[in-house]
């Protein structure tokens, strides 16, 4: 199996286990992120490609638990990694490589160090994917399924500190670029929330 039959595997296991669908555009978008911010770099392709589409899965319903209690504190990471390391070498990615995605995956989150560039990149693009109108979006679209959010006024607070917090993580000069105009849309919709809504928010 070549390069673009498992990557063309990959595409269509996360297109079919995505779920609710709309995580479905989280992947292609992050990898697209983390090619454009690792212009003019040294990294492996093969790499950023199979952890950007790979690194959720264990949020995806069916893959995660569905006893409140146990969500709660789930970590997805493990269990990704542990899908990772079985069904990637089954598509026909190259063996040598999976660690090194296992890797990506594992500090791909805000509060993680990557050392690899690989693994740099898809961190830096996930941040992204949580700033600006779409990081809005994907917190707003939680409302009312996700335990952790009952109401729009839960998902302010969220939104706040990830324009607050998040920029100041992002390791690479284009993503810093990439993200000030992210910066500034969540910032006047946050300021736009309050104006028009203030303490009346639900």
């Amino acid at each position: 199996m070549g390069a673009q039959d498992w990557r063309q595997a990959v595409i269509e296991y996360i297109r079919a286990e995505a779920a609710p669908q709309d995580k479905f555009g989280h992947q292609p978008r992050l990898y697209e992120l983390a090619i454009e911010i690792g212009q003019g770099t040294d990294f492996d392709d093969d790499i950023v490609f199979a952890a950007a589409w790979m690194h959720d899965l264990g949020v995806f319903l069916g893959h995660r638990p569905a006893d409140p209690e146990e969500l709660a504190c789930w970590n997805h990471v493990p269990y990704t990694i542990a899908k990772c390391r079985e069904l990637l070498p089954a598509w026909g990615f190259p063996a040598e490589k999976v660690e090194a995605v296992a890797e990506a995956i594992r500090t791909h989150q805000p509060q993680d160090a990557p050392a690899a560039i690989e693994a740099i990149l898809l961190r830096d693009a996930d941040i992204l994917e949580q700033l600006g109108a779409v990081g809005v979006l994907r917190a707003v679209v939680k409302v009312g399924r996700d335990s952790r959010y009952r109401n729009y006024s839960d998902v302010v607070p969220v939104l706040r500190r990830a324009v607050e917090k998040l920029p100041e993580k992002i390791r690479l000069p284009r993503a810093r670029q990439l993200a000030e105009p992210k910066i500034a849309a969540m910032r006047a919709f946050l300021e736009a929330i309050e104006s028009e809504a203030g303490e009346l928010l639900f």
